[in-house]
């Protein structure tokens, strides 16, 4: 395989890999920046949410499970935070092993690679590819598990609200929505049910809730709770204010999306013609193509336009980001 070749290969899957996550032109849903607010907001809010929660008492029952070795694997520094994310994509896999996956995919893609090619840059390639994968499908499950959350969120709130004026209590409400519903807003409502059932004060349980499911949606539902029990008020009605506030959200981004839908694919096309044509050009006059890529002046020029298609991407981004 030669060296052009496999800077053709690594443009395309680079430009594939940013498109298909979302991080290029993401139209519906949280930033990394919203997130990264919310969290920073959680650890200003309550300090001291860790102590005692379900959470920090799940993961300590989980590791007593484990084998000394595996223990030893799963309190790394980094693990607890790739098992939250783990929790928070449904899966149920350790984060050890998520690790071990990584490295081995890592290892048979080097190994592959060298000898299909015998050649150390598509080992490094391939080595590449197989140790970001399975984060990446990590990555991937979680954002579809999240909006599907938000999604199931605003009829959630709904069978509360119905629950709370049949007279049964908040907790109460929590767990008909665990019965009612299907995953995954019926497993986070179990689990905040459960951190209540537990002893803990529904602000620790809300905030957990948030901690678990970080976005906007949520936020706005456990900021109502929590103002509701500090102030009082009819707690249904605010629960029906707040279904119909996440309702509206969800109705103007998926407007966003439509009118947006001309710039995400102008964004596709444009990060699609110039490996289409490099193709087209290889099959029609393969002779053509060796000037440029054998060339060094030639290969400085193609990672410059391949550089400045990337940052056409994401200007493409920033004039169709319509912040939540």
């Amino acid at each position: 395989m030669s060296e052009g070749l496999l800077i053709f290969l690594a443009m395309v899957f680079t430009a594939v890999f940013l498109l298909s996550q979302g991080l290029v032109i993401p139209v519906f849903g949280e930033s990394r920046k919203t997130r990264k607010l919310l969290k920073a907001r959680l650890e200003q809010i309550d300090a001291a949410a860790e102590q005692g929660s379900i959470a920090s008492l799940l993961r300590e029952k989980y590791l007593r499970k484990l084998s000394p070795g595996e223990r030893q694997l799963e309190v790394l520094p980094g693990m607890e935070a790739l098992a939250q994310i783990i929790e928070q994509a449904g899966k149920t896999t350790p984060a050890y092993r998520v690790i071990l996956v990584s490295l081995a995919l890592a290892c048979g893609g080097a190994i592959g690679g060298w000898l299909l090619s015998r050649s150390l840059l598509v080992a490094l390639f391939c080595a590449a590819v197989g140790l970001v994968a399975p984060f990446a499908k990590l990555l991937q499950d979680r954002k579809e598990r999240m909006q599907k959350f938000e999604e199931q969120l605003p009829d959630a709130i709904d069978s509360m609200k119905r629950a709370v004026r049949a007279g049964h209590p908040f907790s109460a409400a929590l767990k008909l929505v665990s019965e009612d519903l299907d995953d995954p807003v019926a497993r986070e409502f179990a689990l905040t049910f459960a951190d209540i059932n537990y002893g803990n004060d529904l602000r620790r349980a809300m905030l957990g809730l948030l901690q678990r499911m970080p976005s906007v949606a949520v936020m706005a539902l456990v900021t109502a709770v929590l103002v509701q029990k500090e102030t009082g008020g009819n707690l249904a009605e605010i629960l029906e204010q707040s279904s119909k506030v996440i309702r509206e959200r969800f109705r103007f981004n998926r407007r966003v999306r439509t009118l947006s839908a001309e710039g995400r694919l102008s964004a596709w096309i444009l990060a699609m013609v110039p490996f289409v044509l490099f193709v087209v050009i290889s099959v029609t006059t393969p002779d053509y193509l060796p000037v440029l890529l054998d060339d060094p002046v030639g290969r400085k020029l193609v990672a410059f336009g391949f550089g400045m298609g990337v940052i056409g991407l994401f200007w493409i981004r920033r004039i169709i980001r319509v912040s939540p």
